[in-house]
């Protein structure tokens, strides 16, 4: 640990302090662990850094198009929601993206046995989330299209009280909400992105921000990628960490740890062909009124 708080302060001090507005979701990712931790104030003294909670990555973006944060985090599905709704965001860096992290979930005495079976059935997600691609794409996959379920948009915490009582019929989330269900109701899972097109997760900022202080901007993603090193080498303490964060079991916080993936790098060709890929769906499906162009809204970051 002290090792890696060393490595904090090995970044640039910036000549300006600013208050830097960072939107986190406190049960997901790095930027949620680097609260904890102190890492950012650490690595930028002299800096102000507000921290704003989130419950999911729609949310988040609406308080970036408002200027009410200036960086945050989302899976896939949130920029390009909102950029087809006319926000003015970047993609700023990637991390990697999920695989047995986020599925389509069923009751365990369920009939559900395929994707294919979801036809007119009650399905739970947050609307513009990561778990919103995840199902069009196995629904594509399955032949069908999203006319043919019965969408219900549900918070996180609101579909587990429904999948509990039996008001929907499957839910698609992320974890540690997965993991719990899993363990609390022996959840089946239908269906995760194995075999499926994968979507990176993103750091997103706005243009204004990046436009008046892109060093300030590497500074922040060069922490995230420190970060995300450190959390990678040591798993057993970053569970520790979010078990005492979170207030989630620590067995449930071992098995979301061992299913996440940790990191901060360039948007490269690669990851915004995949993030086209993710726009042209929700297109071609009608889930956003008109087609967007990823590249258009691509920061070039260098990392050192």
């Amino acid at each position: 640990m002290k090792k890696w708080i060393c490595l904090l302060l090995a970044l640039p001090l910036l000549a300006q302090a600013v208050e830097i507005k960072i939107g986190f979701q406190k049960s997901a990712g790095l930027l949620s662990m680097m609260k904890t931790q102190g890492a950012l104030e650490k690595s930028l003294p002299g800096h102000t850094i507000k921290w704003i909670e989130f419950p999911a990555g729609p949310q988040m973006l609406e308080a970036l198009n408002a200027g009410s944060i200036d960086f945050g985090s989302t899976g896939a599905p949130p920029p390009v929601f909102a950029q087809a709704g006319g926000v003015d965001l970047l993609y700023v860096g990637a991390e990697p993206a999920p695989v047995n992290s986020e599925a389509i979930i069923v009751p365990k005495e369920s009939k559900i046995r395929a994707v294919a079976d979801l036809k007119g059935k009650r399905v739970a997600f947050q609307k513009g989330s990561g778990s919103h691609f995840l199902l069009a794409s196995a629904l594509q996959k399955a032949g069908l299209k999203f006319s043919d379920i019965t969408p219900i948009y549900l918070s996180p915490s609101d579909a587990r009280a429904a999948f509990a009582s039996g008001g929907i019929d499957a839910w698609v989330v992320w974890d540690p909400y997965l993991a719990s269900a899993q363990k609390a109701y022996q959840a089946r899972l239908l269906a995760d992105y194995t075999g499926l097109p994968l979507a990176n997760g993103f750091y997103l900022a706005s243009s204004k921000f990046v436009k008046a202080a892109p060093q300030l901007v590497s500074a922040l993603l060069e922490q995230v990628k420190l970060t995300g090193k450190w959390a990678s080498e040591h798993q057993q303490e970053v569970s520790t960490l979010l078990t005492q964060q979170t207030g989630v079991p620590a067995d449930i916080v071992a098995t979301w740890m061992g299913r996440s993936r940790f990191g901060a790098t360039p948007v490269t060709p690669e990851i915004v062909a995949n993030q086209q890929r993710v726009a042209d769906l929700f297109y071609q499906q009608k889930l956003i009124p008109k087609s967007v162009d990823i590249a258009s809204r691509v920061w070039a970051w260098q990392p050192k």
